[in-house]
């Protein structure tokens, strides 16, 4: 049993204004794993205050940007150190499958190595050339951190939606409170004794597990500078109407529902290996998930016979055991909302080719869905216009290229992509036709260098790299 009877707030062990603590259950099988205590307005005033003092003192907001890159890379050393605990954590309570959560250690590290490499070549400060050579005045350029941030992250990859903020944050200068969901208090509350390790000043951090209200008092909070949220759209619109009132600083990673084009010269059986892994990665629970699979008329049967296959070969049970792909959904209510889009997918008319709404055999004492897959899916249905966020494929033909770029643009969303071809030339002129911030050709992983973010109702502003560094940074002018 792990517990965590008190809050981080401001870079210390705290008494929480609630001593009761809330019970981590096991989508595996509901058993109690863990406790720990929870945040409320009180403690985000605390935290907030904390942020708010550190950063106007400039402990470190004025500390040299090498000095703080070194801090976090100390803080990468440390979490690398410690990437089987974070794994297992992450299975606990979160139910993904071993081989996604160890598979995602490495990721973590190329994820804040492109940030510090982007934060060392960054332009923190620059003298402008005139443009009239005469002129007697010339321009500094400052790069300045923005203030108090309000990190707030889901429950699905919680250590990358994490590090994905606070990195850049606080190599920026920024004061962080970091808002996690109740379900990873476990690895969130490891997260909060890295960080306690590696140097920061008092008040610079706050790690605090807390339920969507006291979510929103934080980011409504009055000295919050600005709010970075990865999460749903719809709770997403809400920040950002909370922002605009505020006039806050605001970047939003939100909902998916992307779509795989497998073109007619793709070699199928590579790209149905692709989508085990494009499409199923995290039990389904992921926002770039491409879950809508286009594939052409001339070979619809051939691509859906392959998945077909796929899927019910892949074992669904414990994460912690090495042959298991598909672990629970992290709660009963995600479980049934994954079910019910089953069913719907049913009386919607599509074809049920594996899969459906029944609780895998053996398994009902957990959070557990069967993984399925649709055929003869129309793109206007609900189960390929929403996003399930559960380990549900749906197979859409198209006539030609254009049909299926107007399919893939068909959405709400804009958020990631594929292409699979054995041109890798055809394949490109494709993806930069598709509505989305990020598109992968033939199963290649994201890279960490380049900005990531959606299109569309998928968010606003980007993560990764120079261009996620940059949106943690105000511009200065300074003209002599």
């Amino acid at each position: 049993m792990i517990t965590y009877d008190r809050l981080f707030i401001g870079g210390s062990w705290a008494e929480p204004s609630n001593p009761e603590l809330l019970d981590i259950a096991s989508p595996h099988d509901r058993s109690v794993v863990g406790r720990a205590a929870q945040a409320h307005p009180a403690d985000i005033d605390r935290a907030v205050a904390a942020a708010r003092a550190s950063f106007e003192a400039g402990a470190w907001r004025l500390t040299p940007p090498a000095e703080r890159i070194a801090v976090l890379r100390r803080f990468n050393a440390l979490r690398e150190k410690n990437a089987e605990k974070i794994a297992r954590l992450i299975s606990l309570e979160n139910g993904s499958a071993g081989w996604f959560t160890r598979a995602g250690q490495p990721g973590l590290t190329r994820q804040a190595n492109a940030y510090l490499k982007a934060a060392e070549q960054f332009g923190w400060e620059e003298t402008l050339v005139p443009s009239d050579p005469a002129s007697p005045v010339r321009s500094v350029v400052r790069r300045e951190a923005i203030g108090v941030v309000a990190a707030v992250i889901p429950w699905n990859s919680p250590f990358s939606s994490a590090t994905s903020k606070i990195i850049p944050a606080l190599v920026a200068g920024n004061s962080v409170v970091l808002k996690v969901s109740p379900e990873n208090s476990l690895s969130m509350g490891f997260l909060a004794e890295l960080l306690k390790q590696v140097g920061l000043p008092e008040g610079v951090i706050s790690v605090l597990p807390a339920d969507r209200e006291t979510s929103e008092y934080l980011v409504s909070h009055k000295d919050v500078d600005k709010i970075a949220f990865t999460g749903s759209t719809r709770a997403g619109r809400r920040i950002a109407s909370i922002a605009g009132e505020q006039l806050k600083r605001v970047s939003l990673e939100l909902g998916g529902k992307s779509a795989a084009i497998i073109l007619p010269d793709a070699d199928i059986e590579k790209a149905v290996a692709g989508v085990k892994f494009g499409s199923l990665l995290n039990n389904g629970e992921s926002c770039i998930a491409q879950t809508r699979i286009l594939a052409p008329r001339s070979r619809y049967e051939e691509v859906v016979a392959a998945l077909k296959e796929l899927v019910e070969s892949l074992k669904v049970g414990d994460p912690n055991d090495p042959d298991t792909f598909i672990g629970p959904m992290i709660r009963p209510d995600q479980q049934e909302r994954v079910r019910t889009y089953i069913q719907l997918g049913i009386e919607e008319g599509a074809r049920l080719v594996a899969g459906g709404p029944q609780i895998p055999e053996g398994l009902e004492k957990g959070n557990y869905v069967t993984p399925t897959v649709f055929a003869d899916v129309d793109n206007s249905m609900r189960i390929a216009q929403e996003e399930i966020f559960g380990p549900v494929l749906v197979v859409i033909a198209y006539d030609d290229e254009d049909d299926a770029v107007r399919i893939a643009n068909d959405s709400e969303y804009g958020l990631s992509g594929g292409v699979w071809s054995s041109d890798e030339e055809r394949a490109l002129t494709i993806a930069r036709r598709v509505r989305t911030g990020t598109v992968t050709v033939n199963g290649a992983s994201v890279a960490f260098d380049g900005p990531f973010g959606g299109f569309k109702a998928s968010g606003i502003g980007r993560e990764y790299g120079a261009v996620g560094l940059g949106t943690y940074t105000e511009y200065k002018t300074i003209t002599v």
